[in-house]
């Protein structure tokens, strides 16, 4: 019956996957059901789905993912000059962000300074760069930077209402980045 079945389905299939044997496409006759899968690496060794061959690809895919983890890791642990950077960032956004609660723009421009060129911002972009690998984490330091910038000019120009919307914004690029880069635990403050 399935030999009956295949005949019929080879009717159906385009000349050329039903002629290439070598194709990305096998075929799995279950009983009267045929089946169409595109191979894995694993069914094309051995010719049949197999879970253990699922699980030998998702087991390889956790390694690579460990091996990631641990190499981030250790580039985490080694950034220790680094990791003050961004403990100070995150004290003075902190700072700010109290003073701007309690509408004290000349104490929260105190803290931030008057522009992105002071020596904290750069070395919290130092900090920032080094400890980014991914498009996202980039992103998100991209973000920050933007809100950093219009959060003190806002507070230089005495404006609340933009210095509020500008903190959280800023409070909410460096949180996502820490939590993206595993950071999050080891900043106090956040």
């Amino acid at each position: 019956m399935a030999t009956a079945i295949l005949s019929t389905a080879n009717t159906f299939l385009p000349s050329t996957l039903s002629s290439s044997p070598s194709s990305a496409v096998s075929f799995f006759i279950d009983n009267t059901n045929i089946s169409l899968f595109p191979k894995s690496k694993c069914q094309e060794t051995t010719g049949f789905n197999s879970r253990s061959c699922d699980d030998e690809e998702l087991l390889e895919k956790v390694k690579r993912d460990r091996k990631k983890r641990l190499e981030r890791q250790g580039v985490i642990s080694s950034a220790k000059k680094e990791t003050g950077y961004l403990q100070e960032l995150v004290y003075r956004l902190s700072k700010a962000g109290q003073a701007i609660e309690s509408n004290d723009l000349p104490t929260a421009s105190s803290v931030l300074g008057a522009s992105t060129d002071t020596d904290w911002v750069q070395k919290a972009n130092i900090a920032l760069n080094k400890l980014s690998s991914s498009p996202e984490e980039k992103t998100e330091v991209d973000t920050f930077n933007s809100s950093l910038a219009s959060l003190i000019s806002s507070v230089t120009r005495n404006d609340i209402d933009s210095s509020k919307l500008a903190f959280v914004s800023s409070a909410n690029a460096i949180e996502k980045w820490t939590s993206l880069t595993g950071l999050i635990d080891q900043l106090k403050g956040l």
